[in-house]
């Protein structure tokens, strides 16, 4: 009994230690202010260092401090936000009809694009955004088949002083039938608010709609609903993109530099308290920081005393060589949280250490930045340095080759960015179909992983060494025939006896292409695997439809001409299962750079390289039949169908784009060349001299798509052991190659 009256009172007496701390605290902070104001002391936000002897040293307190007057509490923040964002709390469940995108089936996802009124200026990074749009396979003209709507009024700069800036955007819109609140829209800024706060405050009021925005805060990004994209300038390449620089496996990992930053400070509002403590962690040496208040109009009004030395040293390195020479790149907040100091790191393959606190990284929903960037403290900028050098080696190069894979999959171009926010948004819509984080973080990127064909990793080539796959023991012949069957003795029919007697073949689909009907099945000579006849509708691109009939993970197409031997198809079937996500086979072209012409030539000259093999005789993944028939615009494949040329052409293409390398090529008995025949002798088409000029202009149309060259060049190819060497024919495995 004594026990529980004891355990009663103390509860009692911790409850009301509870209650004048939490009621009385408030009234202590109030007299202890009032008390320092009194002995002459001026309160200051953070930070409250402890040890003030040791500050001085490296920083007067009042640079790493923004103006008291100008701050706001995160209470003051959120009610400014909600007031100009009234559906703050917006998800993809509650804002969102669904509905629309799900009528037709996975079809459904098409973005229509309000056209702009006839005196609306729009600037160049908007044109870039909705021509990326408009050239996808998303776009529709017709607003009743939309999922997606996206404002022809350009929403991308909302600084009021900006010469970008649209006024009445507000007004416009509630005035468009589709608005809907805002519903199922997608609006894109890069620059909001002006010239104190820089708040994000885009002067209109986006209601339901979802936002692609540069410089996100965290404290107002909408999980699952918003998506942050990164701030790029108006030169940003539309196409494809430069290349990231990191050389593959650049060994040492490290530079000459080791931290470096080189861009505008400022003296005074929002921004200039990190930026103004950056001189700090120069040392000229190892770790170049360098700062300029030589901007703006009346930046010598506002000078202080350090900035006609900071011009001076800003002077002494070159942007771009510090670049190439740094291992690390400080990625300070400018005005906005966002920098373009962030692409410029990622492309350079200078891991980004970001100082931007608040800063809702870009893609973040789908990337995960911890693998390839450091991401610092503005209020503990002095512990940087240390913070880098004790990163090893190993994760240095891990970082620097991250940056390269993010760079080249969603960055180098405006139409990778676009295309990213639109796949994201894709994903939440059709959830049950979506990318997973491993595809999105790994080579080739989420915008060459078509969810829709499958969403378990193990069915992509590109997958398989990561997970410790091996591709099946079986492939699926497929044979493009367009001549009629008018005898037993044409070259099909060899072809098939060749291929139906290897051990790997799993069955035989003939692609009808021709203007006659196909042949019965008793026309056909009897084989050892299923043969199949289908239609191939007359059109060239038929041959890479993804057939459901192919059921093994290899394809090998072949053209109805193809002179192969069964020892022939064997060993490139072994190659292939070796190399699953490249196209293998026999014969290479290559292109080649034409200063003359200023284009892309082609040619069918044996050289001692090749950059494409033709799939009238080659082995690859039947993935890419999905991705050529679901990934590639319809304007490309209706060129190949109207010239009934360039498919083999454009696989190479994709395949390349996918993979960042070279076909390969294997050994094989014959030889033949695409050259223009005798005049007046009829012969196979790929010998007409036009056939040939067609294929010079698709090598340029394609490489204009693309927005660069995929094609790799190589001098790499594949023959058995003992091939032609003077060796018993009877210790060679394929001892028919060899013969004449």
């Amino acid at each position: 009994m004594q026990a529980r009256k004891k355990y009663v009172l103390l509860g009692l007496c911790a409850c009301c230690w509870l209650v004048l701390f939490y009621w009385g605290g408030g009234v202590q902070l109030r007299l202890l202010r009032l008390l320092t104001r009194q002995r002459g002391e001026v309160v200051r936000p953070w930070p409250n260092w402890t040890d003030r002897a040791f500050l001085p040293r490296y920083a007067h307190l009042d640079e790493l401090q923004t103006d008291p007057g100008s701050a706001e509490s995160p209470r003051q923040r959120r009610q400014a936000w909600s007031a100009i964002y009234k559906d703050s709390r917006c998800r993809m469940e509650t804002c969102f009809d669904f509905s629309r995108c799900r009528r037709r089936g996975r079809e459904g996802f098409r973005v229509y694009i309000y056209p702009s009124e006839k005196n609306d200026r729009v600037s160049e990074s908007y044109r870039k955004i909705l021509m990326s749009i408009g050239e996808s396979r998303y776009y529709t003209s017709d607003p009743r088949e939309a999922c997606l709507f996206v404002l022809g009024i350009d929403t991308l700069d909302r600084d009021q002083l900006s010469g970008q800036f649209v006024p009445n955007v507000d007004e416009r819109i509630r005035g468009y039938p589709l608005w809907n609140d805002g519903r199922n829209h997608l609006i894109f800024n890069l620059y909001s608010g002006t010239w104190p706060n820089y708040t994000e405050d885009l002067g209109f009021n986006i209601g339901q709609a979802i936002l692609a925005k540069a410089s996100l805060n965290a404290e107002h990004f909408r999980p699952g609903f918003d998506v942050s994209i990164p701030l790029f300038s108006k030169d940003h390449p539309q196409k494809g993109g430069e290349r990231g620089w990191l050389v593959r496996n650049t060994i040492p990992p490290r530079r000459k530099y080791l931290l470096m930053f080189k861009g505008k400070r400022y003296l005074t509002g929002i921004g200039s308290d990190t930026r103004n403590a950056l001189h700090h962690i120069h040392n000229g040496k190892d770790i170049v920081s360098l700062t300029t208040c030589r901007h703006g109009k009346d930046w010598e009004k506002h000078k202080d005393a350090r900035c006609d030395h900071d011009n001076l040293e800003y002077e002494r390195f070159d942007y771009q060589e510090l670049l190439h020479n740094s291992t690390f790149c400080l990625v300070p907040r400018g005005r906005r949280l966002g920098s373009f100091r962030f692409l410029e790191s990622l492309q350079a393959a200078c891991i980004p250490v970001l100082l931007s606190n608040g800063w809702e990284l870009p893609f973040s929903d789908v990337i995960q930045w911890n693998q390839a960037v450091i991401e610092g403290d503005e209020r503990l900028l002095l512990q940087v340095p240390s913070t880098v050098r004790a990163v090893g080696n190993e994760r240095v190069l891990a970082l620097r080759q991250r940056t390269q894979m993010l760079w080249e999959a969603y960055f180098s171009s405006v139409d990778k960015i676009v295309l990213t926010t639109l796949e994201i948004i894709k994903d939440r819509v059709f959830s049950h179909i979506s990318r997973n984080k491993y595809m999105w973080n790994s080579l080739p990127g989420g915008l060459l992983v078509l969810p829709e064909y499958s969403t378990h990793l193990a069915h992509f080539p590109f997958y398989y060494l990561g997970l410790g796959v091996s591709p099946g023991q079986e492939f699926t012949a497929v044979i493009h025939a367009v001549t009629p069957l008018v005898s037993q003795s044409q070259p099909i029919m060899k072809l098939l006896q060749v291929v139906s007697k290897s051990k790997y073949c799993s069955q035989i689909i003939i692609l009808w292409n021709s203007e006659k009907p196909p042949p019965n099945r008793s026309k056909w000579p009897p084989m050892p695997v299923p043969l199949t006849v289908t239609d191939g509708r007359r059109k060239t691109t038929s041959r890479f439809l993804p057939h459901v009939a192919i059921e093994t993970e290899a394809v090998l197409s072949l053209d109805e001409d193809t002179v192969l031997l069964t020892s022939e198809v064997n060993f490139a079937f072994l190659v292939w299962r070796s190399f699953p996500e490249r196209i293998v086979g026999y014969p290479p072209r290559s292109h080649f750079w034409d200063p003359l012409k200023h284009a892309w030539g082609y040619t069918s000259k044996w050289t001692n390289d090749y950059s494409i093999i033709l799939t009238g005789a080659a082995f690859y993944h039947r993935y890419y039949h999905y991705l050529f028939s679901h990934y590639l615009p319809q304007s490309l494949r209706t060129l190949v169908d109207r010239t009934s040329n360039c498919e083999d052409i454009l696989m190479n293409f994709l395949v390349s784009a996918v993979t960042h390398l070279p076909p390969i090529k294997v050994a094989q008995r014959k030889q033949y060349k695409e050259l223009p025949s005798p005049q007046g002798i009829k012969s196979v088409p790929w010998a007409n001299p036009e056939h040939f000029n067609q294929r010079q202009e698709c090598i340029n149309t394609f490489a204009n798509w693309f927005g660069y060259m995929p094609l790799v060049h190589s001098q790499f190819r594949l023959d058995p052991v003992l091939f032609k060497d003077q060796v018993s024919v009877l210790r060679k495995k394929y001892k028919d190659l060899e013969r004449a």
